[in-house]
C-alpha cells in the first residue's frame, strides 16, 4: 500500500442543517464534494464534528447513503453510540448504504472499565466486514483506551486497522505505533498535534481545520512524510491560528467549524442544540479567520 488506507487527511465533516434546523442532505453532498475537492483524501461522516449525538438513527444512515454514493473518496461512518448493541446495529446499518470504512468511537458516559471497552469493540468490529478505526478521546468519553488492549486488539481482531488519537499524549501513541502490527494506522485526532504526532508514526489527521485549510494540511503532511521537515514547519506555523480558533471553552468544535464554512459560502446552517446556533461574534471571527490566510493555508472557494 502505498499511502494510508484512507489518505493522509480526513475530514471530520460538519452535519449541514437548513433554517429549520432540519437535516439538509443537498448541502451535505454539497460540502462533499467541495471538501473531496479542496483537499480531503477521506470523510468522516456523523463524528463528533458532525454532532451525532443530535441526530436520528434516521438521520445518520440518510447521511451515510448520501455522501458514500456522491464522492469517489473514502466515506467512514461514525457508528459508536453509548451501547454496544445499538453500536452493532449502527454498523451493520452504515455498511449497507455503502460506506468504506467504520469509526468506533469509546463507549461513553458509562465509564466502563478496560474488559468492556475491548469486548465492545470486538462486538462492533465482529458485525462488519468493513475495516474498523477506533476513536480514542478521553475528554469527551470519560475513559481511555489502554494502550494494552489497543495493542491485542490490533493484533487479535483483522479489521480493526488503526486508531484515531485524541489523548493528547505523543508519548502514548509512540508505543501503540511501535507495538502494533504492520498495516495498523494511527491517525491524528488534534489537528494542533499533527506535526508531533507525525514524528512519532502518525500516518495523517481526521481533522477539523480541513473544512478550511485542507490543502495547507495536506502540504503539511505530505512534506513532513517527505523529509522536508523545515516546509512542514513552516506550513504548521500558517495554521496556528486556524488550531486556536477550532474549538474553545467558549465556542467547542464544531461551532467554529461551522462558522468557518459559513464564511466560505458553505450552507452549513447552524448546530442544534445543545450546542447552537452561535451568536453573531463568531460568525465574524469566522470572516476575519478566512480572510487573514496566507495563500499557501487558505483552500480556495469552489462551491458546487
Amino acid at each position: 500500500m502505498s499511502g494510508p488506507r484512507f489518505g493522509a487527511v480526513i475530514t471530520a465533516m460538519v452535519t449541514p442543517f437548513d433554517d429549520e434546523g432540519a437535516l439538509d442532505l443537498g448541502a451535505a453532498v454539497e460540502l462533499a464534494r467541495w471538501l473531496a475537492d479542496n483537499g480531503s483524501d477521506g470523510l468522516v461522516v456523523t463524528g463528533t464534528t458532525g454532532e451525532s449525538p443530535a441526530l436520528t438513527d434516521e438521520e445518520r444512515v440518510d447521511l451515510w447513503r448520501s455522501v458514500a454514493d456522491a464522492v469517489t473518496i473514502p466515506v467512514l461512518a461514525g457508528t459508536g453510540t453509548a451501547g454496544t448493541e445499538h453500536s452493532v446495529a449502527m454498523t451493520r446499518a452504515a455498511e449497507a448504504v455503502g460506506v468504506d470504512g467504520i469509526l468506533v468511537v469509546t463507549p461513553y458516559y458509562n465509564r466502563p472499565p478496560q474488559s468492556g471497552i475491548a469486548a465492545h469493540f470486538r462486538a462492533v468490529a465482529g458485525a462488519t466486514s468493513l475495516p474498523v478505526v477506533l476513536y480514542d478521546v478521553p475528554v469527551r468519553t470519560g475513559r481511555r483506551i489502554a494502550p494494552e488492549v489497543l495493542v491485542a486488539l490490533a493484533a487479535d481482531v483483522p479489521n480493526i486497522v488503526g486508531v484515531k488519537d485524541a489523548t493528547g499524549d505523543p508519548a502514548g501513541a509512540a508505543r501503540v505505533v511501535a507495538s502494533t502490527p504492520d498495516g495498523f494506522e494511527l491517525y491524528c485526532g488534534d489537528d494542533a498535534l499533527t506535526l508531533p504526532m507525525m514524528a512519532v508514526g502518525a500516518v495523517g489527521v481526521i481533522s477539523v481545520a480541513s473544512h478550511w485549510v485542507g490543502d495547507a494540511m495536506g502540504a503539511m503532511v505530505a512534506a513532513f512524510a517527505s523529509g522536508d521537515h523545515e516546509g512542514a514547519r513552516a506550513v504548521n506555523a500558517s495554521l496556528l491560528e486556524s488550531y486556536a480558533f477550532e474549538t474553545s471553552d467558549r465556542f467547542p468544535n464544531p461551532l467554529p467549524a461551522k462558522a468557518a464554512c459559513r464564511a466560505l459560502g458553505l450552507p452549513v446552517g447552524q448546530c442544534r442544540l445543545p450546542l447552537g446556533p452561535a451568536p453573531d461574534e463568531l460568525d465574524a471571527a469566522a470572516r476575519q479567520l478566512v480572510a487573514s490566510l496566507p495563500a499557501a493555508a487558505r483552500s480556495p472557494h469552489r462551491v458546487g
